[in-house]
């Protein structure tokens, strides 16, 4: 068969060397002629049938990062050129993981598949290995309960690691979710007591992995489980030492908008229900022990030891999942915005803990107010439940994403739950006038363009346009933007701001990533196998990623995604043979396979 292998749109900066492809692509069996379009060519069918027609192709190979651009029109080419349009084949680069150190070697072997029409995800499977019955779950928010459970209920035995004192991430924050406007803590919390209670599950809250040996099938793994200071069978959550403890800190399940004692629970639905030590913070440890140590005394059950030391220990895994999740991006480091000076300036995650009824306010919706700190004697701008209600609100989409100065990528729920919060701000304070500032409305989900259409009806104001600036004017916020409906710029006085601040990968990704020897996508999420046919799989045999470590998503996509990662894992498992590591394919291995399999 004769084969043409045309590369389009490459981005010579994931391929190592390709003067190497096309030499190798050169020497492919069958293969005639190969030749460089170069980046997003303007192809012409027409004239490119004239150069199919003269060189007789039977078949045509498109190479590069996303060659599906440029099918139809190779197709329609090769049809007015007499050939079977069918015979045009997709050598993806991208899709395929052809990116760092294998790029060259990896992009070999998809155009070897390729030219013999053969799928590259039936041609490169590694060799397996026995399998460990047990699992390793990194993360504890609402993915990686969902893979535990669904693990531990089919009988195989989980280890849960959390970073934080509690599981149930930053669902657990959340009021309502959107398009239902469910209670969050009502879907979640009887996950969270599920996971607690679950006999096939270990949770090491706290905790955070250090060191990973072995080969797929049989991971060894260092945890390091760090002091609680209190003991976590014989403490009762009575609070008498929360209660008696001098110090204050920010709360970070608050985030940030209140206080928490240096002795706390996390927050009272906390799986495991149980107090803990800040050690950064508290008096007694920062001290050797000689001030404070007032809980010690006050403890009924005399369950806390403020000298305990970190436990580490080493555990044996058959696969490892990666549910990590995500983080915010810093508001202040956007200026126009003024988040961090303008007081009534606040992010989404601090507006979803102002209207929660668990949070500092009761879910009352008011403005900061200026008091006196008792303690310091300085003034300082507070959430009160007494403070006024605002009685202007802006809702600021896509700050932080879709820019390139920051994150050029969409974080996929910003729009869902801005509208989320004007309708609990106009059901809260009726009187309310509330502006959205959106740049498009992506209402992408079941039921999600309805819910856009019912915020409008309930008298939100929404404005297309990006938002320019939020200022001050006479004492009044301002905020000032573009209606590129109505053609004109826009000017708004509010009492709120909340800004629709984008996603990022967690803290410890990159590190997680060097201790797994794992790849991150351009945007730093942790790189699945294949977006379109393993969006759960890694490059690292029986490692897998769930949820938003491997990029944005909603919470029913999160929920999906842990089902679908634990049903890999218990495949694996059931089977009794692993997967080995991608990157550890020999090209002549996968060169072998596609020939005993090719089509011609």
């Amino acid at each position: 068969m004769r084969i043409g292998v045309f590369f389009c749109q490459v981005d010579q900066e994931k391929l190592i060397n390709l003067d190497q492809i096309i030499k190798y692509a050169d020497n492919l069996p069958g293969v005639v002629y190969t030749r460089i379009f170069g980046v997003k060519p303007k192809l012409n069918p027409e004239e490119l049938s004239i150069l199919l027609k003269e060189y007789a192709f039977e078949r045509i190979v498109i190479a590069g990062d996303s060659p599906g651009y440029f099918k139809p029109v190779f197709a329609k080419a090769m049809a007015l050129a007499g050939g079977n349009p069918h015979e045009v084949q997709l050598a993806s680069f991208r899709e395929h993981g052809a990116r760092g150190e294998e790029a060259v070697e990896r992009a070999k072997g998809i155009l070897a598949c390729a030219s013999y029409a053969v799928p590259y995800s039936l041609a490169a499977i590694p060799k397996g290995a026995p399998v460990h019955p047990s699992t390793l779950i990194i993360g504890g928010g609402v993915a990686g309960i969902q893979a535990a459970l669904e693990l531990a209920d089919a009988g195989k035995p989980v280890y849960l690691v959390e970073r934080t004192g509690t599981i149930g991430g930053h669902m657990a924050m959340f009021d309502k979710t959107f398009p239902t406007l469910d209670c969050a803590a009502c879907i979640l919390t009887p996950k969270m007591v599920a996971v607690g209670q679950h006999d096939m599950i270990r949770l090491l809250t706290n905790a955070a992995v250090e060191g990973v040996s072995g080969i797929p099938g049989s991971y060894k793994v260092k945890v390091r489980t760090r002091a609680r200071c209190v003991d976590l069978t014989s403490c009762i959550s009575c609070g008498l030492c929360s209660e008696v403890c001098p110090v204050k800190v920010i709360s970070e399940f608050d985030a940030g908008i209140s206080q928490r004692k240096a002795i706390y629970i996390p927050f009272p639905q906390a799986v495991p229900n149980v107090y803990m030590v800040d050690a950064d913070h508290c008096t007694y440890i920062q001290s050797d022990g000689k001030k404070c140590g007032v809980c010690l005394k006050k403890c009924p059950k005399e369950c806390i030891n403020l000298n305990e030391s970190d436990l580490v220990e080493e555990i044996e895994v058959g696969n490892i999942i990666l549910a990590t999740g995500y983080d915010i991006l810093d508001a202040s480091i956007i200026p126009q915005y003024g988040y961090g000076i303008y007081p009534n300036v606040i992010t989404a995650i601090e507006f979803e803990r102002l209207t929660n009824a668990s949070g500092t306010t009761g879910g009352k919706i008011v403005t900061k107010t200026m008091q006196v700190n008792k303690r310091t004697g300085e003034k300082e701008w507070i959430f009160d439940s007494t403070g006024p209600s605002p009685k202007n609100v802006a809702i600021i989409h896509c700050v932080g994403s879709r820019d390139k100065k920051y994150n050029g990528y969409c974080s996929r729920v910003c729009c869902m739950y801005s509208l989320k919060f004007s309708h609990l701000v106009k059901e809260k304070i009726p009187e309310v006038n509330c502006y959205e500032f959106y740049i498009d409305m992506r209402a992408f989900g079941k039921g999600y363009e309805e819910f856009a259409e019912r915020i409008r009806e309930e008298g939100t104001f929404v404005v297309r346009g990006r938002s320019a600036t939020v200022s001050m004017d006479n004492g009044n916020m301002v905020v000032k933007g573009e209606d590129i409906v109505q053609d004109k710029v826009v000017e708004f006085p509010v009492d709120l701001v909340v800004l629709a601040v984008g996603l990022v990968p967690a803290k410890g990704t990159v590190e997680l990533c060097t201790l797994l020897g794992l790849t991150r996508d351009p945007d730093g999420w942790f790189s699945e196998l294949d977006y379109n046919g393993n969006p759960t799989d890694t490059e690292r045999g029986g490692i897998y990623v769930a949820g938003m470590c491997q990029g944005p998503k909603d919470i029913p996509d999160t929920v999906a995604q842990g089902s679908a990662v634990a049903a890999g894992v218990l495949r694996s498992i059931t089977s009794g043979r692993g997967i080995g590591h991608h990157s550890n394919l020999m090209l002549s291995e996968i060169e072998a396979r596609a020939k005993s399999i090719h089509t011609f």
